[in-house]
């Protein structure tokens, strides 16, 4: 399977050497110092090794050429494993579809560092991953270099363990495993991210759904309102239409009566308009009447002002009747009471002229006066004055008797005038009573058909607002309930029934409208925001619902590999076992030598906090032990050994593991160093065995080992530091070693 190597700029290697390898078994001989272990260092350099202290170095610029006095220094280290692929259908093949694959590993001065699989550039999971199918996994189980031969001794147990299950080819199934707990992390972590994405939407989309269903309540609500709007307005367009009709027709109708009475009337009053004598006649009447109504108002004066004369000539008359008779005379309460019936009968007899109010006081003064000359102390002087005033009063009274009696004469003769005027107004009436009689009539049709006209304007008026309104809520259906609220069959003509009907529906549309318009609108940025929340949860759930899935069946895989890899791993040890029996028998000529895992509940518990809980130990694995018998000696630990012992005891081990799951090559860097010459044949006769298995790189001082190398390469180094490749032939090779 190894086909060939090739080395360039590698430490002593600087210029490009070519290792073939085509035979079974192949030696690497050369004296120290020549180079010969770096060709070990270069397998382990290019298999992706990263610990610098297995190739003898302590940073990636000490494996790259340094250079010599005649010999330039390299900039770049590189190493090409090339491996033969054509029997790709095979146990272990590389999957790759090629019939070569050249693994290269790259280092540059700067620290930079290259991979690359057929000339691509690959990472060193990628090659990790490529090599482990083929069980060539880490460097430790198959390449095993000079020194590190009982390095298998001396790890603990958990290394021990990770170099057998290297051995056993685990490797790939740790890299599934591995590989399916990171899937396995990373979808728990996507599980978490889709359950707080879907806790997080949870409320706004319970949110959103009362509201959706707010919005279906309202869609029913809709759907009401337009079935009302249909038939309210398709019954109140007929009802308008009916109606204008009407009251255009009534209009009309009005209008032309109107129009035929005031032709009528105008027609009369142009025949009545030349008839002068009636309203000289009726101007006499209205004259007639007007000096009648003087006359009396004058003659009223004279009687109020009469009256006050005679009351105050007979008060005058009693005071001095008294006064004759008594010196002081005293004032009966009947004369106090007198005087003042006869002021409050002169104020309520008093006119609104000036000339019946100074008559008015002119009788109230002479009143006083007449009361105090009653009651006067009857000096004779005071009564000849009271005597002249009262023959004054009385002279004033005569004359007014007489006026009063032409006044009476002025009224007879007024209203005879007044008689004889009405006379000859209703003699001229009667002449044309039957023209008036028609022109009231045709008066009294127009104001009816006035007012006929009146009232049909106002209800054209009013069918116009009423209009108007329908319009109005027409609008606002169409903003409320879409185009299917205004669209409607017209009705020839409205239903027969009473407009509280129509008025009821029109209440209840309105009702409708309110309840509408609290709900909301059409909500369709709500609707459309829902549907996105609900598809999104949905696609949230069916997420979760396939990591769940995915989760599930990484754990069953996870146990499946766990199940597969302690199966493997027990099988493989027990084989293990049993070929390191063998080994060990054949290498110490007895005895025998097995690993056991290790307890992991040994221990005195001295220190153990009886109290404190325990922790699981389901999930650590066991390491191992090697348990060993050497021939007629007690040996209690491998500490015991000397360095010969633990040297067969190593290479008895990886010889064993070797053979149990056989590596397609196996590279041993002077293991045979320490061998004396028995057991250098011991040696030898495993080499050939192990050889039928697996492709053997040997770098070997050992002439017993070179005899059993189909080709030889020698090493050699001149003076100018660099490594330089012979080969030797099998025949050669033998002659050589003799």
């Amino acid at each position: 399977m190894l086909k060939r190597l090739e080395i360039a700029g590698f430490k002593s290697f600087a210029r490009k050497t070519v290792l073939d390898f085509s035979s079974a078994a192949t030696a690497i001989v050369g004296p120290n110092g020549s180079g010969k272990s770096n060709v070990a260092e270069a397998f382990r350099f290019a298999l992706g090794e990263q610990s610098m202290k297995s190739m003898r170095g302590k940073r990636s610029e000490d494996l790259i050429f340094a250079g010599s006095h005649s010999a330039a220094r390299a900039n770049r280290a590189a190493v090409t494993i090339v491996f033969d692929n054509q029997e790709r259908h095979g146990k272990r093949p590389f999957k790759i579809d090629f019939d070569e694959v050249a693994i290269e590993r790259a280092v540059f001065r700067d620290g930079a560092s290259e991979y690359a699989i057929n000339g691509s550039r690959a990472r060193l999971r990628d090659i990790q991953e490529l090599l482990s199918n083929a069980n060539i996994g880490e460097t430790g189980h198959h390449i095993i270099s000079q020194g590190e031969a009982d390095r298998i001794l001396l790890s603990n147990p958990k290394e021990r363990r990770a170099m057998l299950e290297d051995a056993l080819g685990l490797k790939v199934f740790e890299f599934k495993k591995a590989e399916s707990e990171r899937k396995l992390q990373k979808t728990e972590e996507n599980m978490g991210q889709v359950e707080a994405m879907r806790r997080e939407l949870s409320p706004h989309l319970k949110f959103l759904g009362k509201q959706v269903e707010r919005l279906e309540r309202a869609d029913e609500l809709r759907r009401e309102l337009v079935a009302a709007c249909q038939t309210y307005f398709s019954i109140e367009e007929a009802y308008l239409e009916s109606e204008k009709e009407k009251n255009a027709a009534a209009l009309r109708a009005a209008a032309d009566r109107l129009a035929v009475a005031t032709a009528e009337i105008e027609k009369l009053e142009d025949a009545s308009a030349g008839d002068q004598q009636g309203v000289v006649r009726a101007e006499a009447v209205r004259l007639a009447e007007r000096e009648l109504d003087r006359l009396l108002g004058e003659r009223a004066a004279l009687a109020r002002e009469l009256g006050k004369v005679e009351g105050v000539l007979e008060a005058a008359k009693q005071h001095a009747a008294r006064a004759s008779r008594e010196p002081f005379a005293k004032i009966p309460r009947e004369d106090i009471e007198a005087l003042r019936d006869e002021i409050e009968k002169q104020a309520a007899h008093a006119g609104t002229t000036p000339e019946s109010l100074a008559a008015a006081l002119a009788a109230v003064r002479a009143a006083m006066r007449a009361f105090f000359d009653k009651h006067s102390s009857g000096d004779d002087a005071y009564l000849a004055e009271e005597e002249r005033a009262a023959l004054t009063v009385e002279q004033n009274r005569a004359a007014l008797i007489e006026r009063d009696a032409k006044a009476a004469e002025a009224i007879e003769a007024a209203r005879a005038a007044l008689s004889r005027a009405r006379a000859a107004v209703l003699a001229h009436e009667e002449t044309g009573r039957e023209g008036r009689h028609r022109l009231l009539t045709i008066a009294n049709e127009r104001a009816t058909q006035e007012a006929e006209v009146a009232r049909q304007e106002a209800r054209s008026r009013e069918l116009a607002l009423f209009s108007q309104e329908f319009e109005q809520a027409r609008a606002e259906a169409l903003a409320l309930g879409g185009t299917q609220a205004v669209t409607y069959e017209k009705l020839a003509a409205p239903p027969a029934e009473e407009r509280g009907v129509q008025d009821a529906r029109k209440r209840s549309m309105e009702r409708l409208k309110i309840r509408l318009e609290e709900a909301g609108g059409t909500g369709e940025d709500v609707r459309k925001e829902y549907e996105d929340a609900t598809q999104r949860e949905a696609f949230l759930a069916r997420e979760l619902d396939d990591l769940s899935h995915s989760a599930a069946g990484l754990r069953s895989l996870i146990k499946d590999l766990d199940d597969e890899l302690s199966r493997t791993f027990a099988e493989g040890l027990a084989q293990v076992n049993a070929s390191f029996g063998e080994f060990f028998a054949v290498m110490f000529g007895g005895g025998g030598a097995k690993l056991v895992l290790e307890d992991l509940d040994a221990g005195d518990g001295e220190d153990e906090d009886e109290d404190a809980p325990r922790q699981p130990q389901a999930a650590e694995k066991p390491g191992i032990e090697i348990s060993v018998h050497l021939p007629k000696k007690k040996v209690q630990s491998l500490m015991q050994l000397s360095g010969g012992e633990r040297a067969l005891t190593s290479i008895a081990l990886i010889f064993a593991m070797s053979q149990v799951n056989p590596p397609p090559f196996l590279i041993l860097d002077e293991t045979d160093a320490a061998l004396d010459e028995a057991n250098s044949r011991r040696y030898g006769d495993m080499v050939e065995t192990l050889a039928k298995k697996s492709q053997l790189i040997v770098i070997t001082h050992n002439r017993e080992t070179m005899s059993r190398a189909g080709i030889l390469y020698g090493v050699t180094m001149g003076g100018d530091g660099v490594s330089k490749l012979l080969s030797v032939k099998f025949d050669e090779a033998v002659a050589v070693a003799k």
